[in-house]
This record gives C-alpha cells, structure tokens and sequence, in this order.
C-alpha cells in the first residue's frame, strides 16, 4: 500500500522560506518520478515541480527560480525548498509518485487523484 506523509507545511510572511518533507514507503521509492501539487482553497490542484529518478527536475513557471526539488533514495524521501514564498504560494501542498513510463513531468500525474495523502498546509501572509 503505497503511504505518503508530508511535513513542514505552517505559516510564513511573504519573502521567507520553508522546506517541505515527503516520506514514501509501498512502492519502489528509486524507481519513481516525484511530484509535487498544491491546492489552493476553493482552487483546483496546481501542479510544482517533478523529480526525474535521474535527478533532472523540473518546475512550474511560477515558482522556477525560488523553489528546488530533491530527494533522497537511501531514505526515501523528497523534498522541496521553497523560498521568497509568495501569498499566491498559499496552499496544500501534496506529493505523489509516478511511474516513469507515464512519460509527463510537466503535469499533475494520475496518481494524485488515487494515492495523494493529507498533503502539509502552507500559508504565506504577513
């Protein structure tokens, strides 16, 4: 059963910085591209950024430059840095997985629909 668990989520003024944390366990962690999504309230799902199991990231336009995905096979673990956090940022953020097959790291995977856990609450205000 594949399990997500997101942390580091909380409050921070416009300009600051928080890192968010994902630990997976269920599938084969290293052989999966990680997304990260975040939900507005009363907004549809957005998505961040993908790790490739390469290494090779990728972000949405409105955070390139100001966050940065990572993960951690031994661990199982992937993260993202979020800085110069913006009121727009103000969000659930979720991860999930994806086989690499499926091809998008440029797009919310299916995945999000059936496997995205309670996702970490981030909210940007002064």
């Amino acid at each position: 059963e594949v399990q997500l668990v997101e942390s580091g989520g909380g409050l921070v003024q416009p300009g600051g910085s928080l890192r968010l944390s994902c630990a997976a366990s269920g599938f084969t962690f290293s052989s999966h591209w990680m997304y990260w999504v975040r939900q507005g309230l009363g907004k549809g799902p957005e998505w961040v950024s993908t790790i490739q199991t390469s290494g090779g990231s990728n972000y949405a336009y409105p955070v390139k430059g100001r966050f940065t995905i990572s993960r951690d096979n031994d661990k199982n673990m992937v993260y993202l840095q979020m800085n110069s956090l913006k009121p727009e940022g103000t969000a659930v953020y979720y991860c999930v997985g994806n086989v690499p097959s499926w091809g998008y790291w440029d797009r919310i995977p299916p995945t999000f629909l059936t496997e995205r856990a309670q996702g970490t609450q981030v909210t940007v205000s002064s």
